[in-house]
């Protein structure tokens, strides 16, 4: 609103300004008029016909130059105007994207205590259950609570607004819809489906526990489903969504262990996410450099080495010297040294024609997780990659 009185200041001065330019050469041209009526020739006197011509010349250039201060004047109000109209409202309560969901069931769910599924550097996780029995996951992020007056400001709460619109369009079979938001004066609150197998993260953990069995042809169906949630963020959607934190506890997993992509955007929002340790960001990342879809290839090949290995980047196995210090070059080496069967989690191995697969699969990432993004494949590459290793 400050901004908008200040427009209108500004403009009141400039249309003041005009209007003494304009009422300048009128006087001149009445006093003009007048002067030369009174006189009886002009041919006699040629120095008052000099003055004379040289006050109507100047009243043209003036006349002129109004012109161009009143047209300037005309734009700079349809400017304001056109602005004013297309700014996002400032909403408060919630926002519903999703027919199954009303806004005063979401309310009562909201105020009510829920049950804490995990927490990041970037907000907490909870299970609700709304009145009409849905169940859904609710992510709660606190991008004010630095209290900075940057943060704080309206047009970084407008700015964080226009984004979840913008991802509450995405629809994709393997990506996480958002269904509603909530803002309130410190926090946004993020309503998505529930996940029951929770992310992939939770299933791998329970494989290394023994809990879960996770076959070949099931992790494949999940490294397929990751990269064509990817290839539609990259290369179909409008505009086009970088994911920016892809990562097993981002991949979301249905009933059926369909992976859905979770926060896709959702890190340009909030500054404060510690990408350094995550150990799935690209090189280029983590030294500052903009993001680009290659970095999110970087990513997918980190999970695609997980999936493949049952290892995680941040295994303590990794700051041995055998290893080479990452994944990466873990799996670099022994593909080289003819040995990439000795990275394969053992309990995926089965028969002869999968592990041709799965060995074809550390090649693949391999190349994904290459230092120069240059060298990674695209998502749309990968899609044709991945989908001639298995029918899908």
């Amino acid at each position: 609103m400050a901004k908008m009185r200040g427009c209108i200041v500004t403009v009141a001065l400039l249309l003041l300004l005009l209007l003494c330019l304009h009422q300048t050469p009128v006087e001149c041209k009445e006093r003009l008029i007048r002067q030369l009526s009174s006189q009886p020739s002009l041919a006699t006197k040629p120095q008052e016909f000099k003055i004379g011509f040289k006050r109507v010349l100047l009243s043209i250039v003036l006349g002129i130059f109004t012109g161009l201060i009143g047209a300037i004047l005309f734009a700079l109000l349809i400017k304001i105007a056109v602005q004013y109209i297309n700014q996002t409202p400032f909403l408060k309560g919630p926002v519903i994207f999703s027919p199954k969901i009303s806004s005063k069931t979401l309310q009562s769910a909201l105020a009510n205590e829920n049950q804490l599924l995990g927490s990041s550097s970037n907000g907490k996780y909870y299970k609700t259950v709304l009145d009409n029995g849905l169940t859904v996951a609710v992510k709660v992020l606190e991008p004010f609570d630095s209290g900075s007056p940057e943060m704080q400001s309206k047009s970084v709460k407008r700015r964080i607004q226009q984004e979840l619109e913008v991802l509450a369009s995405l629809r994709h079979r393997h990506l996480r819809s958002l269904r509603a938001y909530v803002r309130e004066s410190d926090r946004f609150s993020l309503v998505y489906d529930y996940m029951p197998m929770g992310s992939l993260e939770d299933a791998m953990n329970g494989v290394r526990e023994n809990h879960l069995e996770l076959r070949w042809d099931v992790r494949l169906r999940i490294a397929v489903g990751v990269i064509k949630g990817l290839q539609y963020l990259h290369f179909i959607c409008v505009p086009q969504i970088l994911h920016y934190n892809l990562k097993p506890t981002n991949v979301m997993l249905d009933a059926e262990f369909e992976p859905r992509l979770a926060d896709c955007g959702l890190a340009k929002l909030m500054p404060n996410i510690d990408r350094a340790t995550s150990g799935y960001c690209a090189p280029e990342c983590l030294q500052n450099c903009r993001y680009t879809d290659k970095s999110d290839i970087f990513s997918f090949g980190m999970i695609l080495g997980v999936l493949l290995t049952g290892r995680y980047p941040t295994d303590s196995f990794f700051q041995e010297a055998v290893s080479g210090g990452s994944l990466g070059q873990w799996l670099r080496h022994l593909q080289q040294a003819g040995e990439a069967h000795e990275a394969l989690d053992k309990s995926i191995l089965g028969e002869e024609v999968e592990e041709d697969e799965m060995l074809m699969a550390v090649r693949i990432a391999v190349v994904c997780l290459s230092d120069s993004p240059g060298d990674r494949p695209s998502s749309d590459e990968l899609v044709a990659m991945l989908t001639q290793l298995h029918s899908f």
